[in-house]
């Protein structure tokens, strides 16, 4: 699994699956922890791809510890498709 990349701005990474079908799954399955954090991330879909970018608006798009919360769970959904 690849790493996030880290800037000051934000983390990024791009998840890739088997198919497009697995891509939409992880993004289902990530709804519910990020709808509970409630930080929610910029990301886009291309085949079996999910780009994900993650800052925190309201701290002048900076890198937050819920940034951080929210790439954590982000890998942990991974492992699970």
């Amino acid at each position: 699994m690849t790493t996030w990349k880290t800037t000051p701005q934000s983390l990024e990474k791009t998840f890739e699956f088997n198919s497009f079908e697995e891509a939409m799954q992880f993004m289902q399955n990530a709804t519910p922890f990020i709808s509970e954090a409630d930080h929610h991330p910029t990301w886009s879909n291309t085949y079996n791809r999910v780009h994900v970018k993650l800052t925190t608006h309201d701290a002048g798009n900076q890198v937050t510890d819920k940034d951080r919360e929210i790439a954590k769970i982000l890998d942990k959904v991974y492992l699970t498709i």
